[in-house]
């Protein structure tokens, strides 16, 4: 179970959970940093977002059999999720029952699915209308066999999706015997990676969303709060705001030391450090912010680390440009760290996790920003930016923004807060 589905699954129900009365902290007062949430209401400001349009999946499958051409791949296949979503628009799950999308380098895309499914399927199908059944009975992969003979891709190299399952592949490669299988990366990820002004524009709603429910949080955080409550609070703000697949995770005291959480049941008291991250989607692209607050008076130890991880989060943003290596950007904060006394590398106290990774219709995706990562930075790219620092037995800090490639350079999507007494940041315009 990855990060995401952990999170998700950790945090099912709290949007209904019992909350404490949301009367305003004390030590949440509005400043100059964050006054444009101040009136901040919880309705849906999703509205003008417009979903990825049939024409642009066009445009992407064009894309993607111009690279199969370049990588000398006859054809594509593609199990749901982010990547079939993505091609076609097909919103669906996985099953023990194939349901498979062919891309040839040439022709028209496939649709490969139980005959009792197809209409659920077609729902959501944006692009095409080869869609193949088949019975209980029948085997599906004969059905992929007959739509690479129709589209006479009868030899050379498949690409499988990094995420197709083994008994596909099993089950399809006895009956290609002139063909070899290969990985769909060069493919899947030179389209997905780089991010059209559209998708850019749904993460910048994304990510709007987010920061306003974390604004809303902040406001009424009160000492007896449990993870529950702070949860519940920003799954509903999210939801109100027009967030979906939302995700939250809360951490106080020293829990706040393990990245993705712990069993430890803790409450908010003076002197909490409270980390938190969340995310959610409009229509289908991600949003993913973290923030660490202190609730009431923050000591000297809080106030030094918290300073620290955000210097490493500029130096990220600085070293993020166009032409250098993802591994770069993962080495600069380290030498800084090591430089105050954390690691060195991944030891504590210190950054113990990579400093960011790729987001886009997923929460994580190629690549990451970690060490020995040789993939040149172009515009496009997006990533989280999060060079936490965790000290094991007291607290951890950690603040991530995402940020997103262009000709000039890196542009965040949520600029970082300034200090622990304004610790919300604020919405970066888009440059596109």
């Amino acid at each position: 179970m990855d990060k995401r589905a952990f999170l998700k699954f950790s945090g099912t129900g709290l949007a209904s959970a019992s909350l404490l009365s949301a009367s305003l902290s004390a030590k949440a007062q509005t400043s100059a940093d964050d006054a444009f949430y101040t009136d901040n209401k919880l309705t849906d400001i999703t509205g003008s977002a417009k979903p990825i349009s049939a024409q642009e999946r066009k445009a992407r499958i064009k894309q993607a059999q111009s690279l199969m051409a370049q990588h000398n791949m006859a054809a594509l296949i593609i199990e749901p999720g982010a990547a079939m979503d993505y091609f076609t628009g097909i919103q669906w799950w996985r099953s023990e029952r194939l349901t498979a999308v062919v891309i040839p380098r040439e022709g028209a895309i496939a649709v490969i699915t139980p005959f009792f499914e197809a209409p659920s399927v077609k729902e959501t199908l944006q692009v095409g209308d080869d869609i193949r059944v088949w019975q209980e009975h029948q085997s599906p992969f004969k059905q992929v066999q007959q739509v690479l003979k129709d589209r006479k891709a009868t030899k050379g190299n498949i690409g499988f999706e990094q995420s197709v399952r083994y008994f596909v592949l099993n089950g399809l490669m006895p009956l290609l015997p002139n063909m070899t299988n290969v990985s769909a990366e060069p493919v899947t990820l030179g389209c997905r990676m780089y991010k059209s002004e559209h998708e850019l524009r749904l993460m910048h709603k994304a990510n709007e969303v987010t920061l306003r429910a974390y604004d809303h949080v902040y406001r009424n955080l009160e000492a007896g709060m449990t993870q529950a409550d702070v949860k519940g609070l920003m799954q509903s703000a999210q939801q109100k705001l027009g967030g979906s697949n939302i995700w939250n995770m809360a951490l106080f005291n020293e829990a706040s030391a393990y990245p993705h959480g712990t069993r430890q049941e803790q409450i908010i008291k003076e002197g909490s450090v409270v980390l938190m991250d969340c995310g959610c989607a409009v229509h289908g692209y991600q949003s993913d912010i973290s923030r660490t607050f202190v609730f009431g008076e923050p000591g000297k130890k809080q106030q030094k680390v918290w300073q620290h991880v955000r210097e490493g989060q500029q130096k990220v943003f600085k070293q993020a440009q166009p032409g250098h290596t993802a591994g770069s950007v993962d080495d600069v904060v380290r030498q800084f760290y090591k430089a105050q006394g954390y690691g060195p590398e991944y030891q504590l106290p210190g950054l113990s996790h990579r400093t960011g990774h790729g987001i886009g219709m997923q929460g994580h995706e190629r690549v990451n920003f970690v060490k020995g990562e040789s993939q040149q930075l172009a515009p496009g790219m997006c990533f989280s930016n999060e060079p936490g620092i965790y000290i094991p037995g007291e607290f951890g800090v950690r603040l991530e923004d995402c940020i997103y490639i262009t000709e000039q350079g890196p542009q965040w999507f949520t600029r970082p807060p300034k200090s622990l007494e304004s610790p919300i940041g604020e919405l970066a315009p888009l440059t596109v």
